[in-house]
C-alpha cells in the first residue's frame, strides 16, 4: 500500500466535517476536538439559533444550520449550503439523538415513534445524503453514534435499545455497500457519559449503583468519546469499516 499522505498524527487538516447535534454533549466535544485537529465544521442542530451558537462556540472554524434531521428537505438544504461554503465534505458524525425512557409495558407510541424518527431515520437521512456526496467525490468517513444499549438490555430503555441496535445494523450495511466507493462507516457505543444531561439523569444513588456494575468503576467523559471519533475520522482507521467501537469501561464484557 502507498502510505504517501498518510497522517500518523491524527490530524484533520483541510478536512470538512458535518456534525449533527453538535451544540451540546458528545457532539460538541467532537466538534471542539476536530477543530483543534485542523478541521472545519458544519453543525446541524435542531436549535433555532444554531448559526449564532456555532459561531459563538467555535468561532470562524464552524458554521451552523438549524436542521431537523427527520426532514429530508432540511437535511439536503443544509448539505447544499455547507458545500456552498466549504466546497466539500469529508466527514460525517451522526450525534443527534434522544433517550425517551419508560418501562416496556407503559412506553407510549409517541415515545417509540419519536425515538426511531430521530435516532434511526434522522441518522439514515443524513448518512444517505452525505454518502451520495462521498460516492461522487471519491470517498469519506461516516461515524454513527450508537450506545452500549445496542448490545445489552437496559431497564426502561426498550425504544432506545432497539433504536441503537438499528444503528449498528445500519452501519454494517452502509459499510458493506459503500466500501467500493472508499467510504468508511463505523459507529461508537459509549456507556453513560457525563454530559449535562448525563449528569442529571445519573445523579445520586442511581448513578452510584450503575457505576458499581461497570468494571472500570466510573462513567465516561465527552472528551473520551471525542477521542474515539477522532481515531475513526483520521487516517489511522482507514482499514476499519462496519465496526462498532464499544467504550464502556467493561460494562458489556460481563
Amino acid at each position: 500500500m502507498d502510505y504517501t499522505g498518510f497522517d500518523i498524527n491524527f490530524g484533520l487538516e483541510n478536512k470538512v466535517a458535518v456534525i449533527t447535534g453538535g451544540l451540546s454533549g458528545i457532539g460538541q466535544a467532537i466538534a471542539e476536538l476536530y477543530i483543534k485537529k485542523g478541521a472545519k465544521v458544519a453543525i446541524f442542530d435542531v436549535k433555532p439559533t444554531a448559526a449564532e451558537e456555532a459561531k459563538a462556540t467555535f468561532g470562524e472554524a464552524a458554521i451552523g444550520f438549524t436542521v431537523d434531521v427527520t426532514s429530508k428537505v432540511q437535511v439536503e438544504t443544509a448539505i447544499k449550503e455547507t458545500l456552498a461554503v466549504y466546497n466539500k465534505i469529508d466527514l460525517l458524525v451522526n450525534s443527534a439523538g434522544v433517550a425517551l425512557l419508560d418501562d416496556a409495558e407503559n412506553l407510549s407510541e409517541e415515545y417509540w415513534d419519536k425515538t426511531f424518527a430521530i435516532n434511526v431515520k434522522g441518522s439514515f437521512l443524513v448518512a444517505q445524503a452525505i454518502g451520495n456526496e462521498f460516492i461522487k467525490s471519491g470517498g469519506g468517513k461516516i461515524i454513527n453514534m450508537a450506545s452500549q444499549a445496542a448490545v445489552v438490555a437496559l431497564d426502561n430503555h426498550v425504544a432506545y435499545c432497539a433504536s441503537k441496535g438499528a444503528i449498528v445494523s445500519m452501519t454494517k450495511v452502509l459499510a458493506y455497500e459503500w466500501a467500493q466507493f472508499n467510504v468508511n462507516v463505523n459507529c461508537i457505543s459509549p456507556t453513560v457519559i457525563l454530559t449535562e444531561l448525563g449528569k442529571k439523569a445519573w445523579a445520586g444513588q442511581v448513578g452510584e449503583d450503575m457505576k458499581k456494575q461497570i468494571p472500570a468503576g466510573r462513567f465516561g467523559y465527552p472528551e473520551e468519546v471525542a477521542a474515539c471519533a477522532l481515531f475513526l475520522a483520521s487516517d489511522a482507521s482507514n482499514l476499519m469499516t462496519g465496526e462498532n467501537m464499544v467504550i464502556d469501561g467493561g460494562y458489556t464484557i460481563k
